[in-house]
């Protein structure tokens, strides 16, 4: 038997929004499929927290930093990435969600959704251009960095337990890596 399912538009997707369909639930669009998040425990909430203020203090206004705020892809996608570093665009927002050219960098804390943000969300960010992503795995303390993009793939992927990072936005910010991984 053959399956098919609904591929979702960005404009049916907020349409349902508007209309209350997802009132209890906290879901993503990715790539025209809507996602029900997996509900954020204790670990991943503080690192997330911790991780925000502190780039928010490192960038001051240099950069916006949404907390678990969603951006729009052209590939059907409006996923909700952990921290999304943006140009600070100030009421531009009320128009639009940040899109590809708006965002410096991503960032995801991973625990259960490890595998998942490995794989289909590398795979979704770096075909939108998203020019550099960052996940912290939550499970072995460490900093997945994809960045360097070539024909819809990240072509440098590195994995940092020490040392440090400056994001190809902003060369002149160094970055503790255990400052994200384990923030104290």
């Amino acid at each position: 038997m053959t399956r098919n399912t609904y591929q979702w538009t960005i404009e049916h997707y907020h349409q349902a929004i508007a209309a209350g369909c997802f009132e209890d639930q906290e879901v993503e669009l990715l790539k025209g499929e809507i996602i029900v998040m997996t509900p954020e425990r204790e670990s991943h909430a503080y690192y997330n927290s911790e991780c925000a203020d502190y780039l928010k203090d490192l960038l001051k206004n240099r950069a916006k930093i949404r907390d678990a705020k969603p951006i729009t892809l052209p590939n059907n996608s409006e996923p909700s990435p952990d921290i999304a570093i943006v140009k600070p665009l100030g009421k531009e927002y009320l128009q639009h969600h940040p899109y590809p050219d708006d965002i410096y960098w991503l960032i995801e804390f991973s625990k259960a959704t490890l595998r998942k943000d490995l794989t289909e969300k590398k795979a979704i960010y770096a075909e939108a251009e998203i020019k550099e992503y960052w996940i912290v795995d939550l499970n072995n303390y460490q900093l997945n960095v994809f960045k360097n993009l070539k024909e819809g793939n990240y072509t440098t992927e590195l994995t940092l337990t020490e040392g440090n990072i400056s994001p190809l936005a902003f060369p002149d910010i160094v970055i503790p890596v255990q400052k994200i991984i384990s923030i104290n």
